[in-house]
């Protein structure tokens, strides 16, 4: 965790505004992991030869990108609590209990958000839902995301 965080002042809240913009920072370095593991599914598989027949089965695609997803946000989270994109806005994710994040809770909000996204954001809304003001995901993960206060 950021020793930035080890102060007596209590944690607020990261804004919305700002954990959108993270949002689209980290969406800009994983487009690229995906589009690197599609190059080495069709180096592997060969192009899809029709459109009722891809060359590389639709679930092990899912089951890759899957993959890259928990691994980049597993090894920001557990390593700093912050992505590129959350350090670039201040954002530091931390456990309701203090102790680093686990790879279970990982694992948790990772799978809460990928379904408040399926389900048209509606684990988002949470966020607006006084007194704690998290997401879904970060209810069921027993994680928070807070704001980095300025250093200097």
């Amino acid at each position: 965790m950021d020793s930035s965080l080890n102060t007596t002042e209590p944690l607020l809240a990261a804004p919305f505004w700002r954990h959108l913009l993270a949002m689209l920072y980290d969406s800009l370095l994983i487009i690229p992991l995906f589009m690197a593991a599609a190059a080495l599914w069709i180096a592997f598989f060969g192009p899809t030869k029709t459109l009722d027949e891809p060359a590389v089965p639709a679930v092990l695609q899912w089951c890759s990108w899957i993959l890259i997803l928990l691994l980049f946000f597993g090894i920001f989270w557990r390593r700093a609590g912050q992505t590129l994109g959350m350090q670039a806005w201040r954002i530091e994710l931390i456990s309701t209990s203090g102790e680093p994040l686990t790879w279970k809770q990982v694992t948790i909000r990772l799978s809460g958000a990928m379904l408040s996204a399926v389900f048209f954001g509606g684990g988002y809304l949470w966020r607006f839902v006084p007194p704690h003001h998290r997401y879904w995901h970060d209810r069921l993960s027993q994680t928070r995301l807070v704001l980095v206060p300025k250093s200097g």
